[in-house]
């Protein structure tokens, strides 16, 4: 194409947008016909002919213009956004629910959309949001014969899968700040029953707590803050970074036991013989009291590395305190411990007016071998060792 042609597609652009701001739309439509002619390669010139084509209600030849737009650029909000609207004129809800369902993924999370869109991405969402009503209605209905056949068989995952198909439920990976051992399952809240050792942890939990609030009669100075990061950390940390809001006493502390504080649990030490550690030179085992303060929050974050996995055994949790891994949210319930796995975004607050305590413990992932719990370790001492720090290990 010529210099010339650029510049006769660029005058013939301008025409046709200046006639559909008049309301002239069989002018526009003729205008950019011509234009389209000369190049075919414009998605604006695609656009604003689909534009056009609304306006002279030729829904068919609109629906030609869009795929040829949306053939060129298939992310192009604007034109997904007006095929969705034409396929509800046609009384395709269905497929406008779809289409509209892409366009709202083109959107990155936090982006401040245009005003003049806004009531537009409005009305998509809630159509997406009424389709999956309709569709989890429709697939229960065919699920109901099998639900009945498997009762007695755990149908979780398959749950999570298909709340995640209708939108119920967000997709959450694995994000360590330090190490990512590949192929190990995304799994938030890991089944209890895969942890029976925790069954002697659990039956201590009156001596574990009782020897925890002989610890906290001492005053809030016997805790250290966990949180200690520098001045210039995310304004989300400033609430809890170097205080006891988020307050710990530490039995063990990547990997370095606290003798006074062990010499004072006995009671939790002996019940802590059959915690299967993650034994990491310099980084683990961590074994501490978290004492969350009363109307405090823990950010979203994410652990160092997907070779551990994280144990709290609830001893202190006055009502309203709630702990989110991922997609699920779980109230601590003293006495139960669970496993999760920190990798994966996870927030905890407490909304009571008084403090929560819990017993947090690092173990290995079962999904990791004892070679490959050999090579980490030294792979993670090793990086210590070449930088002289832990400063790349962190909450």
């Amino acid at each position: 194409m010529t210099t010339g042609d650029d510049r006769r597609i660029r005058e013939l652009a301008e025409s046709a947008r200046r006639m559909l701001l008049a309301g002239n739309c069989a002018g526009a439509r003729e205008v950019l016909e011509q234009a389209l002619r000369t190049d075919p390669s414009h998605p604006s010139l695609w656009l604003n002919l689909a534009a056009a084509l609304r306006g002279l209600q030729r829904a068919d030849d609109e629906m030609a213009a869009l795929d040829k737009l949306l053939a060129l650029e298939p992310r192009n909000l604007r034109g997904l956004l007006q095929k969705a609207s034409l396929q509800e004129l046609q009384n395709d809800p269905r497929a406008a629910a779809t289409t509209y369902r892409t366009a709202l993924q083109m959107i990155p999370p936090g982006v401040e959309v245009a005003p003049a869109l806004r009531q537009v991405l409005q009305h998509a969402r809630e159509t997406v949001e009424a389709n999956n009503l309709a569709l989890e209605v429709f697939i229960e209905e065919r699920l109901t014969e099998l639900r009945a056949r498997y009762a007695d068989v755990s149908l979780g995952r398959f749950d999570r899968c298909l709340a995640t198909l209708l939108q119920r439920r967000q997709i959450y990976r694995q994000q360590p700040t330090f190490m990512y051992f590949p192929y190990l399952p995304t799994i938030e809240f890991y089944e209890r029953g895969d942890f029976p050792w925790l069954d002697s942890i659990e039956a201590a939990t009156d001596d574990i707590r009782a020897e925890l609030i002989n610890v906290l009669t001492d005053g809030p100075t016997t805790l250290d803050p966990y949180v200690n990061l520098p001045d210039s950390a995310a304004p989300e940390w400033r609430e809890v970074n170097h205080s006891r809001r988020w307050g710990v006493y530490y039995l063990w502390r990547e990997g370095v036991p606290f003798a006074e504080h062990i010499a004072r649990c006995p009671r939790t030490v002996a019940a802590l013989e059959a915690w299967p550690r993650w034994e990491v030179p310099g980084c683990g085992p961590t074994a501490v009291f978290s004492i969350l303060d009363a109307k405090t929050r823990i950010p979203p974050h994410t652990g160092v590395t997907n070779t551990r996995l994280i144990v709290h055994l609830p001893l202190i949790v006055p009502p309203g305190c709630v702990f989110r891994v991922g997609a699920e949210r779980r109230e601590w319930q003293p006495g139960n411990a669970f496993v999760f796995d920190d990798t994966i975004e996870h927030e905890a607050w407490n909304d009571s007016d008084v403090p929560r305590a819990v017993l947090i413990l690092d173990i290995w992932s079962p999904f990791v071998s004892e070679a490959e719990r050999a090579l980490v370790s030294a792979a993670t001492a090793g990086v210590g060792d070449y930088y002289g720090t832990k400063s790349y290990f962190g909450v």
